[in-house]
C-alpha cells in the first residue's frame, strides 16, 4: 500500500504537479503584467495597514485584511519550512532552493488571482461570511460537481490527515527534546485546538493574529544569529544555491549525482508545497478579507507567499547550507535541520527547533482545520461543523500517538489531488481576475 502511494505521489508530484503550477504561474504572471513587482510596495500597505497589537474584532462578517493574511500564513508556513528545504537540498544539491525562489516568485500571481476570485465569489452562508474555490469553481464555472468534488478532497487533505501529521510532528519533537510522553502532548493538543475551534472565526482570527508574528519572529531572529556566527560559510551558501542551479557538480562534487533536473525538480516541488500557490488553500481565508475592491486582497495574498518562502524558509536553507548539516550522511528531513541548529547554538539548538516546530505545526493545525470547516459549510451547512471537530481533534489526538509515514505519504497524495479541480477554476475564470485589476486600477490607482 505504502509503495503504491509513493509511486503516485512521485508522478503527481513530479511532472504532472510542476507543469500544471508552474504553467499556471507562468499564465498569471504574463497575463496580469507582473502584477507581484508593479504592485509589490502597495501589497505590504494592504497587507498591515489594520495591523494592530490589540487586534481586530472579527465575526460573522469576516476578519480584518491582516488577520485573513495570518490565518493564510498560518497555514503556510507549517513543518515544511522546516524539513521542506531540507529535504529540496538533501535531494536537489543547494541549487534547489534558487528554483524555490524562481517558483514562488510565479507562484505570487497565481495566489493573488486565487484570492481574487476567493472574494469576487465569496458569499454569507447562514449568516456568515465564507468563500474559497468550490464558491469559485461552482458559481463562476458552474461546475457543482467539480466544486464538491474540491470540498471532499480538502477536507480528509488538510482537516484530517494533514492535521493528523501536524500534530505527529508536535509530539515527535517533544518526545524527544524534553522526554514528554506523547499521549500528553496530544491531549494538551486537543485540548488547546478544541477551545479554538469551538471559538468560531472571531477566536481563529485572534489566534493567528498574535501566534503568527511571534513564531515568525523568534524563527527569524535565531536563524540570523546563526547566519552572523557563520559569517564566511553564509555568503558561501549564496554562491552554493547560484552555481549550484545550474552546475551542482561544482558544489556537490560528481560522486554526489545530483543533476539540473534533480534540482529544478525538487526545489520547484517543495516551494511551491511549503507556500501553497495554486493548491486551493489559503483562498479560505483570503475570501473573509474585510476589504474594499477583491484585487486589495489579491495584493495581500502575495506577501503571504513572500514571508513564507523568501524570508521563512529561505533561513531554514542558508543555516542548513551556512553549517554544512547537508553533507553529513544518513540525515534526512527535520534531523537535517536539526543538526543545522544545534550546530549554531549547541544542545539548546534541538529545544528551539522543538519550539518553533510546536508554533509552526500548530499554527497550521487552526489555519488547515478553517479552510476544511469552510468546505463542511459549503457541503452540509452549519450542521456539518459539530461532528467535523470531533473527528478533527480525533485525528490530531492519534497523530501524536503513531509513527505515519504513510499517512504523510496520503496528505501529500489528496494535497496533490485537490490541486487539479481549484486550478481548473481558477485558469477557467482568468478573464475575471484579469476584469477585476483592470477595474481596480480604474478606480484606486491613486491609493
Amino acid at each position: 500500500m505504502l509503495e503504491v502511494i509513493k509511486s503516485i505521489n512521485s508522478i503527481l508530484w513530479g511532472p504532472v504537479l510542476l507543469f500544471i503550477l508552474v504553467g499556471a504561474g507562468l499564465l498569471f504572471t504574463f497575463t496580469l503584467r507582473f502584477v507581484q513587482v508593479r504592485d509589490f510596495g502597495k501589497a505590504f500597505k494592504f497587507a498591515f495597514r489594520d495591523f494592530s497589537l490589540k487586534g481586530n474584532k472579527a465575526g460573522k462578517d469576516g476578519m480584518s485584511s491582516f488577520q485573513s493574511l495570518a490565518t493564510a500564513i498560518a497555514a503556510q508556513v507549517g513543518t515544511g519550512n522546516l524539513a521542506g528545504a531540507a529535504t529540496a537540498i538533501i535531494s536537489g544539491g543547494p541549487g534547489a532552493i534558487f528554483w524555490m525562489w524562481l517558483s514562488a516568485f510565479f507562484g505570487m500571481a497565481t495566489i493573488f488571482s486565487e484570492a481574487v476570485l476567493a472574494q469576487t465569489y465569496k458569499e454569507v452562508k447562514d449568516g456568515e461570511v465564507t468563500g474559497g474555490p468550490a464558491y469559485y469553481i461552482s458559481k463562476g464555472l458552474g461546475k457543482k460537481w467539480l466544486a464538491s468534488l474540491f470540498s471532499i478532497l480538502i477536507i480528509i487533505a488538510l482537516g484530517f490527515i494533514g492535521n493528523m501529521v501536524q500534530a505527529n510532528s508536535i509530539g515527535e519533537a517533544f518526545s524527544s527534546a524534553f522526554s514528554v510522553p506523547k499521549w500528553t502532548v496530544g491531549i494538551v493538543i486537543v485540548i488547546i485546538s478544541g477551545f479554538i475551534f469551538i471559538g468560531g472565526i472571531g477566536r481563529i482570527a485572534s489566534v493567528t493574529e498574535k501566534i503568527v508574528p511571534i513564531m515568525a519572529g523568534f524563527y527569524i531572529i535565531g536563524g540570523v544569529i546563526i547566519l552572523i556566527k557563520f559569517g564566511g560559510g553564509t555568503i558561501d551558501a549564496f554562491r552554493q544555491i547560484f552555481v549550484g542551479a545550474f552546475n551542482p557538480s561544482a558544489v556537490l562534487g560528481g560522486a554526489a549525482g545530483v543533476t539540473i533536473k534533480q534540482a529544478v525538480r525538487y526545489g520547484v516541488a517543495r516551494g511551491l508545497f511549503s507556500n501553497e500557490a495554486g493548491m486551493g488553500s489559503t483562498p479560505h481565508a483570503h475570501a473573509v478579507a474585510k476589504v474594499d475592491h477583491p484585487v486589495q486582497q489579491g495584493l495581500v495574498a502575495i506577501v503571504g507567499v513572500f514571508i513564507d518562502t523568501f524570508i521563512v524558509l529561505n533561513i531554514t536553507a542558508l543555516v542548513i547550507i551556512a553549517t554544512g548539516a547537508n553533507r553529513i550522511d544518513g540525515l534526512q528531513g527535520i534531523a537535517v535541520t536539526q543538526k543545522a541548529f544545534e550546530r549554531g547554538f549547541g544542545g539548546v539548538g534541538l529545544v528551539f527547533i522543538a519550539i518553533a516546530l510546536f508554533f509552526f505545526a500548530f499554527s497550521t493545525i487552526v489555519g488547515w482545520y478553517f479552510f476544511g470547516e469552510a468546505n463542511i459549510k459549503y457541503l452540509f451547512g452549519h450542521k456539518g461543523l459539530t461532528p467535523y471537530r470531533i473527528i478533527v481533534l480525533v485525528f490530531i489526538f492519534l497523530g501524536t500517538m503513531f509513527g505515519v509515514e504513510i499517512v504523510w505519504e496520503l496528505a501529500d497524495m489528496f494535497n496533490g489531488f485537490m490541486v487539479i479541480p481549484n486550478i481548473i477554476g481558477v485558469v477557467g475564470l482568468i478573464k475575471v481576475v484579469k476584469g477585476a485589476l483592470a477595474d481596480y486600477e480604474t478606480k484606486f490607482n491613486k491609493i
